[in-house]
């Protein structure tokens, strides 16, 4: 049977969120946006709240949410700010290769850990492999019962501040899909990591490179069996594609939101600019857009959660709610006029930070890539 309403669990979590992005995220949102710190303070309420590695099994320690609890919770932590919700649902990602291919032994130490409050970071792009996932060049070289890491990671979101990094690196040169295994490893095993490197938006989140110099790794800290690598990343996606639309949603009905307030309070030609066809039909066009965006999100998370394969769902939101976003608030930069290109107001941060968007992930061109490549297989 088709239901559109949520449980009672479901509309808790979702009141529950909105009330920490509103009176925890909201309110240092533009503070952390110019000063660029990182956003500890809220990291550490968000983990009394049981709002922090999320997906964590409760038998690990957990909260144990389902990816539609996760979309859910997402959105309204991406309302408040996108930037901290990516710092705080960082863990989620880097636990999801360890849900996915970890061993018992593994997920009880490194979830466990990541429950806990130990940060963690998801080490797929380098500098000549971002949507290319397979051109991966990072070395892993089997030596006796440790491997040998060599290699960098660029854009790496909680580098700096992370203690346990989920690599995908190359034990084949030869095979290139075949060749890519995953690895867990610890910061202080020779893992090192640059400044925050500078972004258009999302200041709260910090990125950096991650560097690996003869960096030994036990032979059980690899994730499944050697050259599973690449479909690990690939399932991977299937679950933090969602949430990631989702969190586009939260930052496009915040803007709609922020232009709406706006549009019934601004004065011109004797009326408010909202009962004005120019401004009310770009409102209604963010209305439509951000329903069918989140309906997107939730039901390729919905798939999942039911153990179907979601891959071209997963796609279909990704590549809808990132374009999406970027096209509510620029829009909204535009219903503000010329305050709207002002820092002063809102939607210049919103529209800066939506941009990441059409970008990580996979990039809304590779989004279609992967529908077009559906399509040809039905």
């Amino acid at each position: 049977m088709l239901n559109f309403n949520f449980s009672s669990e479901q509309k808790m979590l979702r009141d529950l969120a909105h009330d920490f992005a509103e009176n925890e995220i909201k309110p240092v949102a533009e503070h952390y946006d110019t000063s660029e710190e990182y956003p500890w303070p809220v990291i550490k309420k968000a983990q009394e709240y049981g709002l922090f590695s999320v997906n964590v099994p409760e038998e690990y320690g957990g909260p144990g949410m389902s990816l539609l609890e996760e979309v859910i919770l997402t959105e309204e932590l991406a309302w408040g700010c996108s930037g901290i919700e990516t710092a705080l649902m960082l863990n989620s990602l880097a636990a999801l290769p360890i849900k996915i291919a970890g061993n018992e032994e593994q997920k009880k130490k490194y979830l466990g850990m990541m429950a806990e409050g130990t940060m963690g970071a998801y080490c797929v792009t380098e500098p000549g492999a971002g949507s290319d996932v397979a051109a991966i060049k990072l070395s892993a070289e089997r030596k006796g019962d440790k491997y040998v890491l060599n290699g960098n990671k660029i854009w790496i979101t909680n580098g700096p501040v992370a203690d346990i990094f989920v690599v995908f690196a190359r034990t084949n040169k030869e095979d290139r899909y075949g060749g890519l295994s995953a690895f867990i490893v610890e910061r202080d095993w020779g893992v090192t990591t640059g400044k925050p490197l500078p972004k258009m938006g999302q200041h709260a989140a910090w990125t950096s490179e991650v560097f690996f110099e003869d960096v030994e790794v036990p032979v059980e800290n690899r994730l499944g069996p050697e050259g599973m690598g690449f479909l690990i990343a690939m399932k991977v996606f299937d679950s933090s594609r969602p949430a990631v639309s989702a969190a586009a949603v939260g930052v496009a009905r915040r803007a709609f939101e922020e232009a709406t307030a706006y549009a019934k309070t601004r004065i011109a030609f004797g009326k408010p600019i909202i009962a004005k066809q120019a401004v009310g039909f770009k409102l209604a066009d963010m209305a439509i857009n951000i329903e069918a965006g989140r309906l997107l999100a939730q039901k390729a998370a919905w798939l999942l959660d039911n153990g179907h394969r979601n891959t071209t769902l997963a796609a279909y939101a990704k590549a809808f709610c990132a374009d999406m976003t970027m096209k509510v608030t620029t829009e909204a930069v535009q219903v503000f006029g010329g305050y709207g290109y002002s820092r002063e107001y809102p939607v210049e941060k919103l529209m800066r930070d939506a941009k990441i968007f059409q970008l990580y992930e996979g990039t809304s061109e590779i989004q279609r890539h992967i529908i077009a490549r559906e399509i040809s297989k039905s």
